[in-house]
């Protein structure tokens, strides 16, 4: 008969560690996630990158970047910027189809202003949507910041829509919406996250001024 160990005797595994086979070491499962967030932090700056540039494989990086943080904010109790993700996924392959159809796979797409009446009615649009959306995870969800969360994702929609359009607007919502996530991030210990968006504020900046200036470039016949 085989001897039955004692408690002393038996191993278990911690709390939270995933073991690997053939590995000595174990990673536990925040290790993982930091791991995953910091690739999605190097191909969101990609993205950023090549969106000033009005470049159409910003997307390709821009998809990839929030595939990962669907799992990153899901973990951190975000709902609304993790199902924001699966958003972007959809709506980055629309941007796509559209800006290959306007500047082709080389060429800079054009880029141009809101009039006034489309302004007032984006922003009555994304107020009602993130306020709607905040009530929602305060009250059916266990979210750890509804409102803030809610506020992000609402703004983030109208801004990938507008950028999908090639409105110059879409910048300045990403520079108010980059703010208010760094606050975010930072209150739940997403670091590389709000670093991330850190250099995004400024990239916005950039690229705000960026898209201004093609404006007054001259139009080639």
């Amino acid at each position: 008969m085989a001897a039955v160990q004692g408690p002393e005797e038996m191993e278990f595994a911690p709390p939270g560690w995933i073991s690997v086979a053939g590995n000595d070491e174990a990673m536990t499962f925040e290790q993982w996630m930091r791991t995953l967030e910091w690739v999605a932090v190097a191909l969101g700056y990609a993205n950023i990158t090549l969106l000033i540039f009005r470049s159409v494989w910003n997307y390709a990086f821009g998809m990839a970047s929030v595939a990962l943080y669907i799992f990153v904010f899901w973990e951190e109790r975000l709902y609304a910027e993790a199902g924001l993700q699966v958003f972007f996924i959809v709506a980055q392959a629309y941007g796509w189809s559209l800006w290959l159809k306007v500047g082709g796979e080389d060429n800079r797409v054009p880029v141009r202003w809101l009039d006034w009446p489309s302004r007032a009615v984006w922003g009555m649009v994304t107020a009602a949507l993130s306020l709607n959306l905040g009530w929602l995870m305060y009250r059916f969800t266990d979210a750890s910041m509804p409102y803030a969360d809610s506020a992000i994702a609402g703004a983030s929609v109208a801004a990938q829509f507008l950028l999908a359009f090639r409105r110059i607007e879409n910048w300045m919502l990403w520079v108010l919406i980059d703010v208010v996530a760094i606050a975010v991030y930072i209150n739940r210990g997403l670091y590389p996250t709000a670093g991330l968006y850190g250099g995004m504020l400024v990239m916005s900046l950039i690229g705000l001024r960026e898209w201004i200036a093609s404006t007054r470039e001259p139009k080639l016949a």
